[in-house]
C-alpha cells in the first residue's frame, strides 16, 4: 500500500535542510542539514518512498531559482515552488530558523495551504534574464543622466535650447567646457558613464530582437505587438514574464496576478474597498501603464502599428481592435465623471491585461508556446492517434 510522504525543503547556497511530514497528523520530522548537492539529493528523497509518484517536495522561490526544481521534475519527482509571500504564519510566533521554516513547509504541504509559482523552462527563463537586464541598463543609464545633470545645475549649466538628451544635447555637453580642470575632468567622466550606459542599453535591445528570432514565443511576441503602445520590447518582457498565458483560468485571475484589482476590507455589512493591490508582477504591471498612455492618441492612424498588423493573423488583429474601441469609450467615460488621469491609467491597464488574456488563448498560438506542466501532452496526443488508427 502506498504511502505519500511531503518533503519541505529550506534552500540555501551551501545547504538544504530537509522535513518530511507523513499522511495523517503527525508533525513533519527534519532529516538533517545537507549540502546543496543536485545529484546527492536526489538520492536521499528517493529513499524516502518505495516509489517516485509517492513524493511530493516542495521549497520557496528564492535566490537559489528553478534549477532544482526542474531537476526534480526531470528524476519524475513531483516539485514544487511556493510564493514565500502566501505561505501561512502564526502572528504569535517570534522564532524563526531554518529547521522550523522547513518543517512548516512540509506540513502545509501536505494541508494543500500553500500557493506555487510558475517554473519557466530554460529558454524563457533566459529570455527573462536578458530583458531584465536591459531594464537593469536602463536605470544604470537613468542614474548615470542624472547624476551629470545633477553636476551641470550645481555649476549654472543649464541647457535651454530644447529637451535633453537629443542629439542637440549631445553636442552641447561635448563643447561644454570648465576653466576648473578638476571639474573639467568630471565633467568628462560622467559624460563617459552616460555614453557607456546608453551604448550598453542599445547593444541589449538589439541582442533581444535578434534572439527572439525562431523562439517558440516568437509567435505570441508578434501578436502582441499588434496593440497601441507595445512594440517589440514591450511584447518581450510580458511573455517571458507571463509565460503561457493558459495558465491562467480568465481574465480576472490575470488582472489579480498582476495586482491591478481593487483592494477590498469588508465584514458584515460593512464594505471598504481602498487602491489596487499592487500585488504579482509589478515590472509587467508598469509596462501596461506605460502602454495604455498611447491611448490618448488612438484616434489618429498610426503607419507603425498597420504595418505591424500586416504581418499577423485576422483574429489577433480582431482583438486588438476590439481593445481601441473599449479603451477609448473607458477613457472618455472616466475622464467625464472626472476621474484623476493616474487611476484612469491603472483602469485602463486593467482591461488591456484583459485582452491581452484573448490573444493568448487564440487557438493559432496555442501550439507556439507550451507551459513547463503540459510537456508530455505531444506523446499523449501520438497515444491517442495511434489507438485511432487501430480501431477499424
Amino acid at each position: 500500500m502506498s504511502s505519500l510522504r511531503f518533503v519541505g525543503l529550506d534552500v540555501h547556497k551551501d545547504t538544504i535542510v530537509i522535513a518530511v511530514a507523513n499522511e495523517g497528523q503527525t508533525p513533519a520530522e527534519v532529516l538533517g542539514t545537507f549540502a546543496n548537492d543536485v545529484a546527492a539529493m536526489k538520492k536521499k528523497l528517493l529513499k524516502l518512498a518505495t516509489n517516485k509518484s509517492d513524493l511530493r517536495v516542495c521549497y520557496e522561490a528564492g535566490p537559489t531559482g528553478f534549477g532544482l526544481c526542474r531537476d526534480l521534475r526531470a528524476e519524475g519527482i513531483d516539485c514544487r515552488v511556493i510564493a514565500p509571500s502566501l505561505v501561512p504564519k502564526q502572528s504569535g510566533s517570534r522564532v524563526k530558523t531554518d529547521r522550523r521554516d522547513a518543517m512548516r513547509l512540509a506540513q502545509f504541504l501536505r494541508s494543500n495551504d500553500l500557493t506555487d509559482v510558475w517554473v519557466p523552462d530554460e529558454k524563457t527563463e533566459g529570455l527573462r534574464d536578458l530583458e531584465r537586464a536591459r531594464d537593469d541598463a536602463k536605470n544604470s543609464e537613468r542614474v548615470a543622466r542624472h547624476q551629470l545633470s545633477k553636476f551641470l545645475l550645481r555649476n549654472d549649466c543649464a541647457y535651454e535650447d530644447g529637451r535633453a538628451w537629443t542629439v542637440a544635447h549631445a553636442g552641447w555637453l561635448k563643447k561644454l567646457k570648465f576653466e576648473d580642470r578638476c571639474k573639467q575632468q568630471v565633467h568628462v567622466d560622467y559624460c563617459r558613464a552616460v555614453e557607456a550606459a546608453t551604448e550598453r542599453v542599445k547593444r541589449l535591445s538589439t541582442d533581444i530582437a535578434l534572439l527572439i528570432r525562431g523562439m517558440p514565443m516568437e509567435p505570441l511576441v508578434t501578436a502582441l505587438t499588434a496593440f497601441y503602445g507595445i512594440q517589440l520590447l514591450s511584447a518581450v518582457i510580458i511573455v517571458a514574464e507571463l509565460g503561457d498565458l493558459r495558465r491562467f483560468k480568465s481574465p480576472r485571475e490575470l488582472m489579480a496576478f498582476l495586482g491591478l484589482v481593487v483592494s477590498e476590507h469588508s465584514s458584515g455589512k460593512t464594505i471598504r474597498r481602498g487602491s489596487i493591490t499592487r500585488t504579482g508582477n509589478a515590472y509587467v504591471r508598469r509596462i501596461l501603464v506605460e502602454a495604455v498612455q498611447h491611448y490618448r492618441r488612438v484616434g489618429s492612424r498610426s503607419t507603425s502599428v498597420e504595418a505591424r498588423r500586416k504581418e499577423i493573423s485576422p483574429e489577433v488583429v480582431a482583438i486588438a481592435k476590439k481593445a481601441e474601441v473599449r479603451l477609448k469609450k473607458r477613457m472618455q467615460h472616466l475622464t467625464d465623471r472626472g476621474k484623476p488621469w493616474n487611476k484612469i491609467v491603472i483602469a485602463l491597464a486593467r482591461e488591456m491585461s484583459g485582452f491581452i488574456w484573448a490573444v493568448g488563448q487564440v487557438p493559432t498560438l496555442l501550439a507556439t508556446v507550451v507551459a513547463p506542466e503540459q510537456s508530455s501532452a505531444p506523446k499523449q496526443q501520438m497515444r491517442e492517434k495511434k489507438a485511432k488508427k487501430i480501431v477499424p
